[in-house]
C-alpha cells in the first residue's frame, strides 16, 4: 500500500524559509516521479515542482529561483526547500507520486496516482 506523509509546514513571515519533507513507502520509490502541489482556499490545486526518477526537475514559474525540489532515494524521501516565501505561497502543500515519466503534463493533478494528506504553509506579510 502506497503511503505518502508530509511534514515541515508551519507559519513564517514573508521572506522566510521552510523545508517540507515527504516520507514514501509501499512501492519502488526510486522508479517513481515525485511532485509537490499546493491548494489555497477557493483555488484549484496547482503543481509546484516535480522530480523524475532520473533527477530531472520542473518548476512552476511562480516558484522558480525560490523553491528547490530534491529526493533521497536511499531514504525514500522527497523534499521541497522554500526560500523567499511570499504571502501568496500560503496553501496546503501535498506530496504526489506517479509511475509515469514526467512530461509537460506534470502540472495536471489528475495525472498523478498517489497523494499525501498535506501540510499547511502560512506566510504572513
Amino acid at each position: 500500500q502506497v503511503q505518502l506523509v508530509e511534514s515541515g509546514g508551519g507559519s513564517v513571515q514573508a521572506g522566510g524559509s521552510l523545508r517540507l519533507s515527504c516520507a514514501a513507502s509501499g512501492y519502488t520509490y526510486s522508479s517513481f516521479c515525485m511532485g509537490w502541489f499546493r491548494q489555497a482556499p477557493r483555488k484549484e490545486r496547482e503543481g509546484v515542482a516535480a522530480i523524475d526518477s532520473d533527477g530531472s526537475t520542473s518548476y512552476a514559474d511562480s516558484v522558480k529561483g525560490r523553491f528547490t525540489i530534491s529526493r533521497d532515494n536511499a531514504k525514500n524521501m522527497l523534499y521541497l526547500q522554500m526560500n523567499g516565501l511570499k504571502p501568496e505561497d500560503t496553501a496546503m502543500y501535498y506530496c504526489a507520486a506517479t509511475s509515469k515519466r514526467a512530461g509537460t503534463w506534470w502540472r495536471d493533478s489528475s495525472r498523478w496516482n498517489y497523494w499525501g494528506q498535506g501540510t499547511q504553509v502560512t506566510v504572513s506579510s
